[in-house]
């Protein structure tokens, strides 16, 4: 049975209370406050909705994660990376970033990137815990990622690419500066090719709620400087 939420508790069901079917559904309802998205991260889950929806928890059996150290830089990537034909910056534009990640997209219908969900990451930005990665180009940004970094953990959210490979060069910035900063693992979320290709991989949810209690509070070196 579905755990609906009440705006009085920023407490979750356990994990292992998700649904099969849709995989990892976890709860309904609650808001999109920043200490109740915190309270999300840290139990496992992760709002994911649509317009004219309740707000939906989510915390899906198995988990696609990428460890620092298997990041998979292809030929070609890496040699465009060395062109350097793409700036990267961290917090330089966080608005910037979460808006064109909510933008329409050819392959998908609406957005779940909803305005109030914009918001709220913004004001998780404010705080010092989500944070945008920049792709620019002559600077003119075309593409980026945000998500939240707690302890020796990052939660990816978004990503977009408005040119060639713009995003993978932005995603495989932000892992070497998470690995050099002693981050344990970058959550994924959902399985995608574009994942994969960079060395995502699954792991059961049990894996990934031993990772949270592990480097949940562990400090890291991890700087943002926009």
């Amino acid at each position: 049975m579905l755990t609906w939420l009440t705006r009085d508790s920023l407490s979750f069901p356990p994990l292992e209370k998700a649904l099969q079917d849709p995989n990892g559904l976890l709860a309904a309802g609650g808001d999109l406050s920043a200490d109740r998205l915190i309270a999300a991260y840290r139990h496992g889950c992760f709002p994911w909705y649509q317009d004219g929806q309740p707000i939906l928890w989510w915390s899906p059996d198995p988990r696609t994660v990428l460890f620092p150290d298997e990041l998979h830089v292809s030929r070609s990537l890496a040699k465009l990376m060395r062109r350097g034909r793409y700036q990267v910056s961290f917090d330089g534009d966080f608005a910037a970033v979460i808006a064109a990640c909510a933008a329409p997209r050819d392959y998908a219908d609406g957005t779940w990137i909803t305005g109030g969900m914009q918001a709220a990451y913004l004001e998780l930005h404010r705080r010092g815990i989500a944070h945008s990665v920049e792709v620019r180009m002559d600077g003119e940004l075309v593409g980026g990622l945000y998500g939240l970094a707690m302890g020796r953990l990052f939660f990816g959210e978004s990503m977009f690419s408005r040119a060639d490979n713009a995003s993978k060069v932005g995603f495989a910035t932000l892992v070497e500066h998470l690995r050099q900063a002693g981050f344990a693992l970058i959550d994924c979320q959902m399985p995608t090719d574009h994942l994969h290709s960079l060395g995502a991989r699954a792991i059961s949810r049990a894996s990934f709620a031993e990772h949270l209690a592990t480097y949940l509070d562990q400090p890291s070196s991890a700087t943002w400087v926009a």
